[in-house]
């Protein structure tokens, strides 16, 4: 496969789990910005684009929030394609016209998601998947026009609009940053749920959630056929 030119655009606070586990992930050439950090990229000179998760919340009235979605806005008129994985996820919806909201409660730790097997982002990948999941808001309503291809009792896990594929899950994650985000919620959970959930993080089901590291494939194999002229935006 060629090595297409992605942006990595990074909406951690901490910027180096982040960018680790998306490099990893990523048979491309990647150019990160810390977009917290006021980082940006200058024009859209690239094959495509992946917006990370965050601690934020796409609703914040933050100045690096509001330029973010205004630089993602850009893209999408530049029919770059784009992949958003938890906070990004929400964040393509949100610019592209759907509702995030806060849910009132929060999913974490190794979760089945069931996909409808008519995505290519997620082809190849078991439709009763495990994956990681940590977030307390969710797309309440998807972009007009999107399609959702995933999703469990929690809401939407995955939706497409053309060139634009969400997931509210985290495929880069490995066990080290499963379990460094779960101790983060200290404070926030009871202390027995944050233990439950560290107590999951076995190896067993981490060599179960591999399987959805394939999206990163596939999404790249989609980024050289759009760059190829082989499929345009429906």
């Amino acid at each position: 496969m060629d090595r297409p030119r992605i942006a990595l655009l990074n909406a951690a606070h901490k910027a180096a789990p982040t960018r680790r586990n998306f490099i990893r992930e990523l048979e491309a050439d990647v150019v990160e910005f810390h977009c917290p950090s006021g980082e940006f990229p200058e024009g859209f000179g690239y094959d495509g684009v992946v917006v990370t998760g965050s601690r934020a919340s796409v609703y914040w009235d933050r100045e690096w929030i509001g330029k973010l979605k205004r630089w993602v806005g850009e893209a999408l008129e530049a029919e770059l394609p784009i992949l958003g994985v938890c906070y990004g996820h929400q964040l393509l919806a949100a610019v592209m016209g759907g509702r995030v909201e806060p849910m009132g409660e929060y999913e974490i730790g190794y979760r089945t998601v069931e996909h409808d097997g008519q995505n290519r982002l997620l082809e190849g990948i078991d439709e009763s998947m495990t994956v990681f999941t940590t977030h307390s808001d969710y797309v309440a309503r998807v972009p007009p026009g999107a399609t959702v291809f995933a999703r469990n009792e929690y809401g939407v896990h995955g939706f497409r609009k053309g060139h634009v594929f969400g997931v509210q899950f985290h495929p880069e994650y490995d066990m080290e940053m499963a379990r460094e985000v779960t101790d983060g919620k200290t404070g926030e959970l009871p202390d027995d749920r944050i233990e439950a959930v560290l107590e999951g993080i076995t190896e067993e089901a981490y060599g179960e959630a591999c399987e959805a590291k394939r999206l990163f494939d596939n999404f790249l194999a989609y980024v050289l056929e759009v760059q190829r002229g082989r499929i345009t935006a429906n």
